[in-house]
């Protein structure tokens, strides 16, 4: 145990990116990784086949890379207001800033920015994020943050909240995203299954683990969408009123299960239409995997020891 807990009071303290946080951050990095190593392999794939393989990776790291990183986004309802307002509580010191608030699956991050940054002698930059998933208190945040003396407009956001608060938006958002990510990652499974599928003799297999997996993702969406749907409460900063949206996770993650039900529909389609076009698509070019080039003529192979080594004819006579 130190003093204070090893925090140093009088220094600021680090604060939590609203749009990009760490674990999002390791999910596109993997991702990316994975795509870049692709490439520098994607030379040595002859013929045509080079294009069939590079939209299929690519397409395929673009669905997983998406459900991942929507678990830690922060993006999935959004509110933004510039507006004059209280510094601090019970002052009468105001001053002109841009608040933000991002409502993410596991939390919320709440932003302040002043217009300018440097007023009454400070820097009005601040982002602090409250948990409330399994295993966060966010009643012992909340209190955490009463005792640091944050700034007003960062509290007022952050009261409407907790469990206790009269609004009932902690209950109201924590189940839309306890049951968004719960579908998430079903869809994530399902996203790995058709993956392998898809590389195996049974494509209508892959397509119907394809289709699982966009409606899964397009769960997750209606999900928080049913759910915190429901009206909130007017969150009035200073002279202005904070209004919220579906922010960008939220409609990639649509557009994502969307292309998803398409993709498996057509791996379903072509595998009962035409067989042949699926098999293109899959293993590339088949004249350049099976058969040889048109118009060349076939290899034969000839062993000149054979003739040398030949077993002359005999005749077998017999008289009785």
């Amino acid at each position: 145990m130190t003093l204070w807990n090893g925090v140093l009071p009088f220094y600021p303290q680090p604060r939590h990116a609203a749009g990009l946080s760490v674990p999002l951050l390791i999910v596109i990095l993997v991702f990316l990784v994975l795509a870049a190593s692709f490439l520098l392999i994607l030379p040595g794939i002859r013929g045509h086949s080079r294009w069939f393989w590079l939209v299929r990776v690519l397409l395929s790291l673009f669905i997983g890379a998406e459900i991942v990183a929507a678990h830690f986004s922060a993006e999935w309802s959004v509110g933004s207001v510039s507006t004059k307002t209280s510094y601090k509580a019970f002052s009468v010191e105001r001053v002109r800033a841009h608040v933000g608030l991002h409502v993410g699956l596991e939390g919320v991050n709440i932003t302040l920015t002043g217009n300018p940054v440097q007023q009454l002698n400070e820097t009005i930059d601040y982002n602090e994020q409250f948990i409330w998933r399994f295993g966060q208190n966010y009643a012992g945040a909340y209190a955490e943050a009463l005792e640091r003396g944050l700034p007003y407009p960062i509290l007022y956001l952050a009261e409407k909240f907790p469990p206790s608060s009269p609004c009932g938006v902690y209950r109201q958002y924590r189940l839309a995203g306890h049951y968004a990510s719960a579908t998430l990652w079903v869809a994530f499974c399902f996203w790995l299954l058709s993956n392998m599928l898809l590389s195996m003799p049974v494509p209508h297999y892959g397509g119907l683990t394809l289709l699982i997996t966009g409606a899964f993702a397009l769960f997750s969406v209606f999900a928080f969408a049913s759910i915190s749907s429901m009206p909130l409460c007017q969150l009035r900063v200073g002279s202005s009123e904070l209004t919220t949206h579906y922010g960008a996770a939220f409609w990639i993650t649509l557009a994502t299960g969307v292309l998803c039900l398409l993709l498996g529909a057509a791996v379903l389609s072509l595998h009962y239409a035409r067989p042949s076009a699926l098999r293109l698509f899959l293993e590339g070019s088949v004249n350049d995997l099976e058969s040889p080039t048109k118009g060349s003529s076939p290899l034969i192979l000839s062993n000149p020891l054979h003739k040398q080594f030949r077993t002359s004819d005999l005749t077998i006579s017999t008289n009785l």
